[in-house]
């Protein structure tokens, strides 16, 4: 699109974040080759600044004038009423920014790049889970040009994605930043528990905050609301927590024995620092940009995180710039590192710290509480004007970030205003987690400068408005109830036809040839890359068995079945962890071939009435069961599966392994069937209910499962 030199496997770019222009100018100072961002709608970072059109093709034209790259991140799912709202975008982008690359998760933006002219690249992000061989295939059908492979591979399985990836479809991977305990794409936590969805930007990471299991659970949730006087608060956390422990002698003892419980952010990551390792992504076939995670971070962090990447690039074999560069890491005030599991023979990694810090930045001190009650710090180091504080950690209520208004000297004081509600505790941790050097301030200034001698760009209205199909009229099917466990056959419910639907397994594929074919075959929510040969024949033993009717739960699963049973002999529908909210989306599924879909079951009320409307294809829904808030490939540090852990607030949760992977549940489940009837006016045409065994001792919840659908999915 641009006289720019594109990268290649031996000379990977490095990809820089930006959340605001002082980070763009940071990225472009250090040498970056390429920058990502985000604009104020469809990005998945909306608590990040990000970018107006009018100033964004100021700063794209600055790049371009480096040799530098700039990538637009539209990777949220889009709702139903939003297809023409992100053409017109999409259209207003490539007419007045010209970007090199779209970011995109939902399938819609592909259709919608298409029609609305985009002639850049269509890069599929990680929240699109596309992590087996056969997924690469897939999107450089779809027209994708490139793919974001997930956080959680070894460096042996990025060669193998690199050596199966087709020519004209190129990979990135991660190097450095912010790890999500769950999957990317596959974690519902934030939004099941009110709304706030990483698949829409606004995550508010539940994994980062302390859990308790075992006995001492009960006791501290109740001596906490004891404390605050909250006399309705303890009678209703009494019953709640009664309901949730084991009963019997065994739970009794749990509740006497506050030492046996466990406490810890068991499910925040530490950050990913491949640093010095980085060298062995060198020359993957491929592999083309080393991407680094923080757009919601400062120019002081991209700054020295791109210069040492750069470094490491450049010289992978001179020890002495090695060292150099794991030195400007260091500064870079991010939470402490890890491989992750990128080391295969340390594949069994679990880059969590319970017991530690988890927050961002560098210690700078701990508070002290005066005699007069004033709040001060005495930091470790020098603090400089314009350097930024945090105080404690974001779950705790005198959690606060401010200012440094003026030089501070190492051990000297500094007397922190803080609101009287947010007085924190002596000994709680402060950080520094943006640092304003002069020096850089200094140059900065001078990219400032350059970028405001560049003209804007006007914007005009779009006349053009998108095509999409028309809906369908929805068609019955069998509702069906998914087990984890080995099939009982067809059933009637209540008048109507059940199918059973099972979580294809090695376990549950080794059944009766007479039953496959009576069986709704779910194919698991991730593929690994080594799992995807043997899921293969699974899927083709099945198929020359008589089984027709599957649920691919990644729209990239399609390409598992036979060549030869592709078409009306097979019975494909796109599952609940597709993600999908809207028509265009549902419109590139029937033109893979897909039957009918489920719905993402993230939206709310209005969202859910409005779609059969607009859908090509017969939609169904998850309309009860046990919907998993997250799925890990990291494993369990601290909490024991099959028994339930609480959060602060009191609100249960449990654990289970199935296939390596970590599946985390809340403890109610989710229930719409009194909603059904309006929803089969609506017009959905078939309802699936998921079972699970509940852990032993626990007694669900009573509280009402609805997900999103009496509040908003922001």
């Amino acid at each position: 699109m641009h006289d720019i030199p594109l990268p290649t496997p031996q000379r990977p770019e490095i990809l820089a974040p930006a959340g605001d222009t002082p980070s763009f100018l940071a990225g472009l100072a250090a040498g970056a080759d390429a920058i990502y961002l985000g604009l104020k709608h469809f990005s998945a970072r909306m608590q990040a600044e990000n970018f107006s059109l009018a100033e964004l093709s100021r700063l794209t034209d600055l790049a371009h004038s480096e040799q530098a790259r700039v990538y637009v991140a539209m990777n949220t799912l889009v709702k139903p009423g939003e297809p023409a709202a992100a053409y017109r975008l999409v259209h207003r982008l490539a007419r007045q920014v010209k970007p090199d690359g779209l970011i995109v998760q939902d399938l819609a933006f592909v259709d919608i790049a298409r029609q609305a002219g985009f002639e850049g690249g269509i890069f599929l992000s990680t929240l699109g889970n596309l992590t087996s061989p056969q997924s690469l295939r897939t999107a450089k059908a779809l027209g994708a040009s490139r793919v974001i492979l997930p956080r959680e591979l070894s460096i042996d399985e990025i060669r193998l994605m690199g050596e199966a990836c087709p020519d004209g479809l190129d990979l990135e991977c991660f190097i450095h930043g912010a790890l999500c305990y769950c999957v990317s794409g596959r974690c519902y936590w934030s939004s099941y528990m009110g709304g706030k969805s990483g698949l829409r930007g606004r995550c508010v990471q539940p994994c980062r905050r302390v859990y308790r299991q075992g006995g001492g659970a009960a006791a501290a949730l109740l001596r906490q609301a004891e404390q605050q006087n909250a006399r309705e608060e303890v009678r209703h956390k009494g019953r709640q927590l009664r309901e949730l422990q084991p009963q019997g002698r065994e739970g009794r003892d749990q509740r006497r024995s506050p030492g046996k419980g466990r406490e810890g952010r068991f499910f925040s990551c530490l950050d990913l620092s491949l640093d010095v390792l980085a060298k062995t992504l060198l020359n993957i076939p491929h592999l083309v940009s080393w991407k680094i995670e923080g757009r919601k971070k400062g120019p002081h962090y991209v700054y020295h995180v791109v210069t040492a990447y750069r470094m490491l690039r450049d010289n992978p074999g001179d020890a002495q710039v090695r060292k150099d560069a794991e030195e400007i890491l260091e500064l870079a005030l991010g939470r402490p590192g890890t491989r992750a599991r990128f080391l295969p023979q340390k594949d069994n990694t679990i880059p969590t710290s319970p017991s530690g810090m988890t927050s961002s930045g560098l210690l700078a001190g701990k508070i002290r509480i005066e005699q007069d009650g004033r709040v001060t710090l005495k930091p470790h180091f020098e603090l400089l004007p314009q350097d930024y504080l945090r105080v404690g950690v974001e779950d705790e209520r005198w959690h606060a970030t401010l200012p440094v208004t003026r030089r501070i000297p190492k051990a000297g004081t500094l007397l922190l205003r803080l609101p009287r509600h947010k007085t924190p505790k002596a000994g709680t941790p402060v950080f520094l987690i943006d640092r304003r050097e002069p020096e850089l301030m200094a140059l900065l200034r001078e990219w400032q400068s350059r970028l405001a001698a560049l003209p804007v760009r006007e914007s005009r209205a779009v006349e053009k408005a998108p095509v999409f199909p028309p809906a369908v009229k929805p068609s019955p099917r069998p509702d069906t109830v998914v087990r984890p466990g080995l099939p009982q056959g067809r059933e009637t419910r209540g008048g109507r036809q059940q199918i059973t639907g099972l979580w294809l397994s090695p376990r549950t594929a080794d059944i009766s040839r007479t039953v496959a074919p009576r069986i709704s075959w779910w194919l698991p929510p991730v593929i690994w890359p080594e799992e995807e040969e043997a899921l293969r024949r699974r899927i083709e033993r099945l198929c020359r068995e008589g089984a027709r009717h599957f649920v691919c739960n990644a729209p990239w699963q399609k390409d598992l079945f036979p060549a030869d049973l592709k078409g009306d002999a097979l019975d494909l529908v796109a599952g609940p962890f597709c993600n999908i909210a809207n028509a265009a989306a549902l419109a590139v599924l029937r033109d893979m071939g897909f039957a009918a879909a489920y719905v993402s079951p993230e939206l709310s009320r209005e969202d859910y009435l409005a779609l059969p409307k607009q859908s090509p294809l017969p939609l169904g829904m998850v309309i009860a069961g046990f919907w998993p808030v997250g799925i890990s490939r990291f494993g369990l540090l601290g909490v024991k599966p099959n028994e339930p852990f609480l959060s602060p607030k009191g609100e249960a949760f449990w654990a289970r392994n199935y296939g390596g992977n970590i599946w985390i549940y809340p403890g109610w489940p989710l229930d719409l069937g009194e909603q059904r009837q309006e929803l089969q006016a609506a017009g959905y045409s078939f309802f699936a209910r998921l079972e699970e065994h509940v852990p032993q001792g626990l007694l669900e919840a009573r509280r009402p499962g609805l997900f999103n659908w009496e509040g908003a999915l922001l």
